[in-house]
Formats: structure tokens, sequence, C-alpha cells
């Protein structure tokens, strides 16, 4: 048994607790006692603490992208092709290296979760590894490495678009299992070996309607089934998708999952930007949750989604930093009331503590970690303090809202991940020095010799 005193806690709602104290046993919160004084063994926890914040939506990789797609008029386009070369270069060991680094910056920002839509699965040109699952593993050994629990959303991927042309040669050979089926064959080995790792869930993805043909679904869809696991799907991110789905299949990429199957309180549509009324009423009725990724949405140019209207679902509202533009889960939080104020050009559309909700609850919960994200006996012990005397968040007090609109990543002061530290006073335990091991990786991968 541990005991850890906070000054602050949120435990809910709207209002925060003052001098809390949270036991812990075997990684889970114990009790929990407000205002009481600081036991003499216990560990002191600054400013405001939250539960750990979950990360729902992540691809390692496009790290190495940030401010190298800035120069210059660009698009989606001209950005994807820079990831396709990235794509390209990584191995496994400098995959576990290059998340290792990524992870670990992710604790810094409060992060103790993470979902990673992992696709990058072959060798270049397509071969397979010895072992197949090889990539994934290496994911998996990255967020050991850093001290995060990770959902990976092994993902199917096998066509180039909507019309289920081919992948591409060239990097996007290394995505695809060549079928659903042979997809389902390989993540059922993956998951059998890390089947007795409680920080480790073997989720299921689509890649988009246009990355996987329509009879392909089914097989994914029932191995997430018979698993009872996680099912995210990019879906409506950009316009041009939903044109397209429309051209080839009389309709919405949300249509076409409904009528596959695919939709359900299990699975999560990343983006879902870009909407009709009938597509929101497919989501809420179903209790399908949404993944808004604003800073990426917003660095893409991809456009603001309807997010008051989905908050006000039945499914699930989580965010995610997909690109990694900046990883920061505050900004993403933020993001999405300020996104709407622009839209509607009105304030106070979602409440901070339903943002921050966003951010812990919810967002745990569709990577399928239902025992984590609110601070509650019998949850996981994770434990985020934030900084409230920075110079961004002095004199807001200690409130969500402080919280959500004032503090950064930077404001992380402490990170507890089922009852260990991982980060104390802005210092990660595992990883000696986050920027230079991801100055390195990121160098070694985008300037060095291709393979």
């Amino acid at each position: 048994m541990s005991t850890w005193w906070c000054e602050h806690a949120w435990l809910g709602g709207a209002t925060v607790a003052e001098r809390v104290s949270i036991s812990v046993s075997d990684g889970r919160i114990a009790a929990i006692e407000v205002g009481v004084d600081p036991p003499a063994s216990a560990r002191r926890l600054p400013g405001l603490v939250v539960p750990g914040l979950a990360n729902a939506h992540s691809h390692a990789f496009h790290r190495a992208l940030r401010s190298r797609t800035q120069r210059d008029r660009g698009s989606f386009w001209t950005w994807r092709d820079l990831m396709y070369r990235a794509a390209g270069r990584l191995d496994p060991d400098g995959y576990r290296r290059l998340s290792r680094a990524v992870y670990a910056e992710m604790a810094l920002a409060g992060i103790t979760s993470v979902g990673e839509f992992h696709y990058l699965h072959h060798d270049v040109g397509g071969a397979p590894y010895a072992d197949p699952n090889e990539m994934g593993l290496a994911l998996i050994a990255g967020a050991a490495d850093a001290g995060v629990r990770l959902t990976l959303l092994d993902t199917c991927y096998l066509s180039s678009g909507v019309d289920g042309a081919p992948l591409a040669q060239g990097p996007q050979q290394r995505f695809g299992d060549g079928s659903g089926d042979r997809w389902a064959d390989r993540v059922e080995e993956l998951h059998r070996r890390v089947s007795g790792d409680d920080r480790v869930i073997v989720g299921a993805a689509l890649h988009s309607v246009r990355g996987v043909p329509l009879a392909h679904i089914p097989a994914v869809v029932e191995w997430a089934a018979a698993h009872d696991a996680p099912l995210h799907v990019h879906s409506s991110e950009q316009t041009a998708e939903v044109d397209q789905c429309l051209a080839v299949h009389g309709a919405t990429p949300t249509a076409l999952l409904r009528d596959a199957g695919a939709l359900g309180p299990r699975t999560t549509a990343v983006h879902a930007t870009h909407l009709t009324a009938e597509d929101l009423a497919d989501l809420d009725c179903t209790e399908t949750g949404v993944c808004f990724c604003p800073t990426t949405e917003r660095d893409l140019g991809d456009g603001i989604g309807p997010a008051a209207a989905l908050l006000a679902g039945r499914g699930l509202f989580s965010l995610g930093s997909d690109s990694h533009a900046v990883v920061d889960l505050f900004e993403e939080a933020r993001a999405t009331e300020l996104d709407e104020r622009l839209a509607r050009r009105e304030r106070g559309i979602v409440a901070a503590e339903r943002l921050l909700g966003a951010a812990t609850l919810d967002g745990q919960h569709a990577l399928g970690w239902t025992d984590a994200g609110v601070l509650r006996v019998g949850a996981r012990a994770d434990l985020v303090a934030v900084d409230l005397e920075s110079v961004r968040t002095a004199g807001g007090g200690a409130t969500v809202e402080n919280v959500v609109f004032a503090a950064t990543a930077a404001d992380v002061i402490d990170v507890v991940v089922d009852g260990r530290v991982v980060v104390a006073d802005r210092r990660h335990q595992r990883v000696d020095d986050v920027g230079a091991a991801l100055a390195e990786t990121i160098s070694a991968l985008m300037e060095g010799s291709v393979r």
C-alpha cells in the first residue's frame, strides 16, 4: 500500500476537492479521503491532480514529420508524400526506438494510455517479416519502455481507393495482408502472444472505407466482436473522401459502415469531420463513439467537425493527437470548444468538465481501459499533477477551467501510471533525455540513407 496526498484533485463534475489522500494497492485506488492532512509517509502531488489522459488516436511514426511540412503551401497529399518517405524507411529496431521516444513525450504530457493506429506491418516491398507481427511487437516494447499502456489498434489496410484499387507500389505495400481473413489470422496470433500482459490491449481497426473494400470489412468486425475488442476507423476526414464514397457506393462513409455492421458501442469513428444529419443519427442510435484530433485536423486544413452534436449523443467522445503536430491533450480538449466558437460565433458550447472527461474517462474507455480515466476506488491508479502556478495557470485557481483553457502539456509535473511513478518533477524516470531521444531517432529516420 502506498499513499499519495494531493493539494487538489478532480473527482468528477465541476468541482475540485482539496487536501485529498489517495491510497493505492496493486496499481489500483484502494481508498480516497477528502479534507485530510498529509500522512507522514505520503508522497505529495502538487497543483491539481486529474486522472490519466488517454491519447485515443496516434500514428507514432508521424511524429517525425513535425515542422517538416510547414514550408511552402501544401496539402494533405503533399504531407502524405513525406509520410510515405518515413514509412518506407522504418525497420523494427528503429520503430521501437522512435515509439519509445514518442510515447515518453506523451507521458511527459500526462498521457497514461495511447491508442496506436498501426498499419506499418511488413518489410519494404510488402514481404512479411520472419515474425509477421514484428512491427507491432516493436510498438508494444516501445510503450513498455516509456511506461504507458498501449492499445494496439492493428489496422486492416488493403486498398488505395474507395473503388477498391490495389495498394500502390512503394511504401503502401508494407500495409497490406492481402485479405481481411489473412489480417485476422495474423492479429489472432499477436493477441495470443500478449494476452497475459495487463498493460496491452490488441484492438482492431479498419483504415477507412477507401482502405478496406466492402467484402473484407466483415472479417475485421467479426474478429473485434469475438474478442470484445475496440474497433476504430478513419471516417469522413475530408470532403473528397465523402464525395468519392457517394460516387462509388451511393452512400456516405458512415452509412457504408452502418450497412457493413461496423458501427456500435465498441467502435470509434476517428475524425468524423464531415457528417450529414443522417450520419449523426446513425452514430447516435448505434452508440458509436468518435475521436476528434483538432490539432491535426486544423494542421491539414480538413475542417471543423460537429462536436456539440456528437457530444450530445450516446457514444463516447475521445481525443487524439493523430499526426502529433503537437502532443498536448489539454490543447485538443480546448480546441474542441474553441473551434465550435469560431464556427458558431458564440461562446460556452461545451463545459470544461465535459472536455476534461473526453480527455480522460471517454478516451480510456474508447481504448478498452474501462477501469481507468477516473479517480475512484477500484480504478487504475493513474494520477497526473498539473501545475497551478506556472506563467500560464497562475491566478486561475484550482479549477477545471484553468486546466482545460490555460494549462499545456508543459504544466504536467508528475505522472503515475498504474501506481508506478513515470514522471517526477517533469522528468521522465525511464527515458533520461526525451528530447535527445526524439532528435536522434527522427534524424536517423528522415535524414539517413534509405535501406
